[in-house]
């Protein structure tokens, strides 16, 4: 058996020091060490989007990526959003415009959306559903999704006001 190997790791600005096993997953990490329940693991091979986070400010597909691998990374996850209890616009508006369905793909999307708008605060829509492919919505919200997002793109500029 593999001895575990000392990991630090900053996840929501909260800096973690563990002692994981060399093949662990990184969503494993995140779910049962952190009890970071809402990035979700789907598919487990890097399709549905499920588990995206920002690894360093990009995003990742973290059943991809051992936990060793993020050994002095910043990691952002779904739960990182929200400020004080306030929902992120992006969450908000998926509230507001019933963005989700069953929520499986959720924070998925919402960690998607986050650097989507970060890069492009202005998109179109064509941009929007190009930058929402790579999460897949077995209940086929989509189109809730990308007027979601469209929506957070707009209360954002206005925050920059």
């Amino acid at each position: 058996m593999s001895e575990k190997q000392k990991i630090t790791l900053t996840v929501n600005g909260v800096k973690y020091i563990k002692y994981v096993p060399p093949r662990k997953l990184l969503v494993d990490l995140l779910r049962d060490d952190l009890e970071l329940l809402g990035t979700h693991a789907g598919c487990e091979h890097g399709v549905c989007g499920s588990c995206t986070i920002l690894y360093n400010g990009k995003t990742a597909r973290s059943c991809l990526m051992f936990a060793v691998q993020a050994n002095g990374a910043e990691i952002m996850t779904v739960e990182g959003l929200a400020t004080n209890g306030n929902l992120h616009p992006i969450q908000q508006s998926f509230h507001d415009l019933h963005g989700l369905q069953c929520g499986y793909c959720t924070p998925g999307m919402l960690m998607t959306a986050y650097e989507f708008l970060k890069e492009n605060p202005s998109p179109t829509e064509e941009e929007t559903r190009e930058a929402m492919a790579g999460v897949l919505c077995r209940c086929t919200g989509y189109k809730q999704v990308i007027d979601s997002v469209m929506d957070a793109a707009g209360k954002m500029q206005n925050n920059r006001g």
